[in-house]
């Protein structure tokens, strides 16, 4: 590309010069051959009148006399009538540039001048011509590398930054180059760059959040299977494979809500529902791994209260919750149930020795972890709260006190204008 920006920039200045130039060669020999014959005519006008003074006066009139008024390489030629030819000069060869005059007495006065001379002015002013064409030449090739590598190596630096897209490199390079359109290009590149890099980020964070939110529900799904396999009774093989389908259903809401929430975090399916059953389900759920680490979970607080939510939202955020305890806390983890104002409040406490100072809210942060844990739970928890219109906060840091708000008014349902019906 900047060959041939090069080569067409020098292509338009060579044309230029070739028409200008010769158009101006044409000119100006004109010129001076046309003040050349101005000269010689104004030097015979002048010796024609210089002879008739001469000639009033009764002075002498010869070729010593004259001399002194022939510039240059001229030649002079003077008739008198009765007289002999006085000649000034030496009288040139070849081509001449020639003028007469007839002056009042009678004489006549001839002046030639060789055309060499014009020949030589001709070619001085060439030589000029051709030395300015050359410095033109010269700072064509000049501007034309330097637009050239302004416009190419900007564009060799967008096929960088769009090859670095392919491969999987979405940083924006946020660089413009003061060409409108090459900055149009970098704009373009750099918005899907951000687009990509949100793209990938929230894959990523999918894969993360599906890995950590899925590990509860398999383990207990495989200990039901385990239990399963060790039992011939044919009622405690129905009963745990109801609670292992169970699980399996909650593990496809989970799945789902994952995925829901990955798209559109405002998009929920709220409804009206008993906390009970929900507590009750991850109490059930929660309490052999507690069993397991020597220590215990129970509920307590108001009953058969009703929130606003997503059943399987607020499973997964009591779940992380309990989780949390169970990795970071200590002795009892208790579930306690209260309202305040328009709203359900589910706390959920240890006896553990707290969270850390240098932790505080943060905890709520991707990646903040007070052990060698994901980050991810506390952090996913409470974008599901927030999903479903809750919130989720810490109360208190020693001990711990977690809490979950959910609404308790129901929401307004979207008005539908009724069409008319068509029999």
């Amino acid at each position: 590309m900047r060959r041939r920006l090069i080569q067409s920039t020098l292509a338009v200045v060579l044309v230029v010069i070739a028409v200008f130039g010769v158009s101006l060669v044409i000119v100006e020999t004109r010129t001076i051959t046309s003040t050349a014959q101005e000269r010689v005519d104004t030097e015979a006008v002048r010796l024609a009148s210089i002879v008739d003074t001469r000639l009033l006066g009764d002075q002498t009139v010869n070729a010593s006399a004259l001399r002194d008024q022939i510039q240059g390489d001229r030649y002079a030629e003077i008739r008198i009538p009765g007289k002999p030819v006085i000649e000034v000069g030496t009288k040139p060869t070849g081509d001449v540039i020639s003028a007469q005059e007839t002056g009042e007495e009678g004489e006549t006065v001839t002046v030639q001048e060789p055309r060499s001379s014009v020949t030589r002015e001709v070619g001085r002013t060439l030589l000029i011509i051709g030395a300015v064409a050359l410095l033109a030449v010269i700072a064509a090739v000049l501007l034309a590398v330097r637009q050239a590598n302004r416009l190419a190596s900007p564009l060799t630096d967008l096929a960088e930054t769009a090859e670095r897209l392919g491969s999987g490199d979405p940083r924006p390079r946020h660089k413009r180059y003061g060409v409108h359109e090459l900055d149009r290009v970098a704009d373009v590149l750099d918005s899907s760059a951000e687009r990509i890099a949100r793209m990938l980020t929230a894959e990523r964070r999918l894969a993360a959040d599906a890995s950590h939110q899925l590990r509860t529900p398999l383990t207990a799904l495989s200990m039901r299977l385990e239990e399963i396999t060790l039992t011939d009774d044919p009622d405690t093989v129905k009963e745990e494979a109801t609670i292992a389908l169970t699980q399996v259903e909650r593990l496809t809401d989970v799945v789902e809500r994952l995925l829901t929430n990955s798209r559109d975090p405002r998009n929920g399916s709220a409804v009206t529902f008993d906390l009970d059953e929900v507590i009750q389900q991850q109490l059930a759920e929660w309490r052999p791994a507690y069993r397991s680490a020597g220590r215990a979970i129970v509920s307590s607080g108001k009953r058969h209260l009703e929130a606003v939510g997503t059943p399987g939202a607020v499973a997964q955020v009591l779940a992380a919750l309990i989780e949390n305890s169970l990795m970071h806390g200590g002795g009892t983890v208790a579930l306690r149930t209260r309202v305040t104002g328009n709203q359900a409040v589910i706390e959920v406490t240890d006896e553990g020795p707290g969270i850390p100072a240098d932790l505080g809210a943060r905890i709520f942060e991707r990646a903040i972890s007070g052990r060698n844990s994901t980050g991810i739970g506390l952090a996913v928890a409470r974008d599901l709260a927030e999903a479903d219109g809750g919130r989720l906060e810490m109360l208190q840091t020693k001990p711990p006190v977690l809490a979950l708000f959910l609404s308790r008014t129901p929401p307004p349902k979207p008005h539908q204008e009724s069409g008319p019906t068509v029999r």
